[in-house]
């Protein structure tokens, strides 16, 4: 894959870490989703359903080797980190549909913090907003969320979070890290 070049001529990627969705989940929510029988917005492929626990934005590929090696030397939580998403809601400024935890796990507050923290010295920025996992079901979304028939109840599990290249509507993983032995 040729990466993207930026007007100065230096290859980059638009990257992203983010906690997978298993395949049972994805067909799981991909057909509760078909239930909303939504009128507006683009729906998301199930193929690209995550939770996105840090946007990294356009990054020089030459910064990719330190990225990794930051996050190899995290402390990281050593068992698999367990969410339910069970709100429906929209980001109004963001014009986006999505499933949301009532709670969010102290543990996933921390690894998305301490994947920030790690990456400041090499100068990407402190994240303004308190971070707020979700998962994405539709862009271009406008109006409120609508009705379920049956309400969202999606227990996930992660073992391991992956950093992932967004390239053309796809997402690609570039790296791994486990969560539990």
């Amino acid at each position: 894959m040729v990466p993207d070049l930026r007007p100065s001529g230096t290859p980059f990627k638009r990257l992203f870490f983010a906690l997978p969705v298993s395949d049972a989940q994805r067909r799981a929510i991909s057909q509760w989703r078909r239930g909303l029988n939504l009128r507006s917005g683009k729906p998301v492929p199930s193929e690209n359903f995550h939770l996105t626990l840090l946007f990294l934005g356009d990054v020089a590929v030459a910064q990719v080797p330190a990225i990794c090696a930051a996050v190899d030397s995290l402390a990281l939580p050593g068992a698999p980190l367990r969410l339910l998403l069970n709100q429906l809601t929209t980001w109004q400024r963001a014009n986006v549909l999505v499933l949301e935890p009532q709670e969010t796990p102290i543990a996933l507050r921390q690894l998305a913090y301490a994947l920030q923290q790690a990456l400041l010295p090499m100068g990407f920025e402190e994240q303004a907003r308190d971070y707020r996992p979700h998962l994405t079901l539709s862009r271009d979304f406008r109006g409120q969320a609508p009705e379920a028939a049956v309400a969202p109840e999606f227990h996930l599990s992660a073992r391991h979070f992956t950093l992932y290249e967004s390239r053309k509507g796809r997402y690609w993983p570039l790296a791994q890290w486990p969560l539990a032995g």
